[in-house]
């Protein structure tokens, strides 16, 4: 397919636009003890506190993110899309509570989902070429960092239902809806 970009220019960084900061997520019982609390979240500046906490509480990898990564090359996919590994060398040299821990802001996020989805894109022959692809994963990381401060979504998610999901399974053809 072939994609054009709307929000988003070539060869700058989606979030260039986009003001972060940090807040802290937290959940209590009724009678106040602690249930999970994380400190130093980086959301959107103009996140809800609700928002906040669905992404932390809900979407943050929790353990064995490394804190030391390096790509892998692999044959026939952009280098964007060329998945991270552990850098165990890199690690080797932090102290061992260091190495390893959780995910703490949403660039991890958006730039994992939206690399997830770009990389399937690519494999199963959805885009044209390069460009279009590198043009859908930063017109999504954009649209995943704008979607909870009721900023203008981007052409490619307006006016779809708000219930049901459209997806394709290579192996069955034609788009379907799961309602």
């Amino acid at each position: 397919m072939k994609l054009s970009r709307h929000y988003t220019t070539p060869n700058q960084s989606p979030y260039a636009e986009i003001e972060f900061r940090l807040s802290k997520s937290e959940i209590r019982n009724p009678d106040g003890s602690m249930v999970f609390s994380l400190d130093e979240v980086e959301v959107p500046l103009d996140w809800s506190q609700v928002a906040t906490d669905i992404l932390a509480q809900k979407y943050f990898r929790r353990a064995g993110v490394p804190a030391r990564v390096r790509r892998v090359e692999e044959d026939g996919v952009p280098s964007f899309l060329w998945r991270s590994e552990a850098d165990t060398a890199e690690l080797a040299s932090l102290p061992a509570a260091a190495r390893y821990g959780s995910e703490h802001s949403a660039i991890q996020v958006f730039d994992r989902l939206a690399g997830a989805w770009t990389y399937w894109g690519w494999k199963h022959h959805y885009f044209d070429g390069v460009d279009d692809a590198q043009a859908f994963f930063d017109e999504l990381r954009l649209m995943l960092a704008r979607q909870n401060c009721g900023a203008e979504l981007p052409p490619m998610v307006q006016h779809r239902p708000l219930l049901g999901l459209w997806h394709r399974l290579p192996q069955q053809g034609p788009l379907l809806r799961r309602t």
